[in-house]
């Protein structure tokens, strides 16, 4: 690997958590890389007005103003999503969307905690049952079976690719495909039935998943549903690395130093709990790309 492709610190999420973690992270001469789409923020869509010396303002202004000062400070930028995160070495390997992989010294996760909804009838009723919002921790009781994912971004996307190596056929629901070209070739090398401009409008089934009901008033039988909506989240993640949960098994477990229980992981932000505001990730975020750019520095040193 070269060094081009390795970094001290490298953030996942877009949100205010991440981008205090990047700018304390840069200032400390560490090799920054964020990662994520800033639409992917739930402060995107949001207007503040509860932050300390800011008037009301649009959760879009806030981020643009947030990048670029941490762009000022050396961060760099990806707009794609991480598809996969492991071990490699002392390093951690990063799989992301365009088909890229990059090495770091250490990772924040910064990637909010919301879980998106479908909001159809049985989506609730049949969580559980066929329905998930997690394909890596779900994906291998789907052997051999006809599996349908809704979502148009990398998590719905690469979660189909990966069922394919359970399923029998996979189905793919979106409104209009939102990744890169090295993920839609995935796609489509994988076999996987891709139905743009459809829609998922009922989950049915007594019992169990049985099939879904499409916009177009047609059916698909299924055994399973995966509701994959944005990037990969707490879930995801955690399941790929085995990050200690709290006991709600909803949020990741830190100490005061946004440590997780793997060295070299960090987490910040909503993905740790409540409070869910943006003051909160803020401080987390300023403390963790401190801890994380010290930690990665110290251990170039021994």
């Amino acid at each position: 690997m070269s060094e081009s492709t390795i970094y001290d610190v490298t953030i996942l999420g877009s949100g205010p958590a991440g981008l205090q973690a990047a700018i304390h992270a840069s200032r400390k001469k560490a090799k920054t890389l964020m990662l994520g789409r800033m639409d992917n923020s739930s402060l995107y869509w949001a207007h503040i007005e509860n932050y300390c010396c800011q008037l009301k303002i649009s959760g879009e202004e806030v981020l643009k103003t947030g990048r670029d000062q941490a762009a000022s400070f050396g961060t760099e930028f990806r707009d794609e999503d991480v598809l996969s995160l492991e071990p490699d070495g002392d390093l951690f390997a990063l799989g992301l969307e365009s088909g890229d992989q990059i090495f770091s010294k250490t990772v924040i996760l910064a990637t909010g905690s919301s879980r998106n909804k479908l909001k159809v009838p049985g989506e609730k009723e049949l969580l559980g049952k066929g329905v998930s919002y997690c394909v890596d921790c779900d994906a291998g009781f789907y052997k051999g079976e006809v599996v349908a994912v809704a979502g148009c971004r990398s998590a719905a996307a690469g979660g189909a690719v990966a069922l394919t190596n359970f399923a029998s056929e996979v189905h793919l629901y979106c409104e209009e495909l939102d990744v890169a070209d090295g993920l839609r070739e995935q796609l489509s090398k994988k076999g996987v039935h891709v139905h743009e401009g459809m829609q998922i409008k009922e989950i049915q089934g007594e019992n169990a998943v049985e099939s879904v009901l499409l916009d177009d008033g047609s059916t698909q039988a299924v055994t399973g549903v995966f509701i994959e909506l944005g990037a990969k989240g707490v879930l995801e993640l955690t399941a790929m690395l085995g990050i200690q949960l709290d006991e709600s098994m909803k949020y990741i477990e830190t100490d005061k130093k946004q440590r997780t229980n793997i060295p070299g992981i960090y987490a910040a932000g909503d993905i740790c709990g409540p409070p869910l505001q943006m003051a909160k990730a803020v401080g987390e975020g300023c403390v963790s790309g401190i801890e994380a750019a010290t930690y990665a520095k110290n251990r170039d040193k021994k």
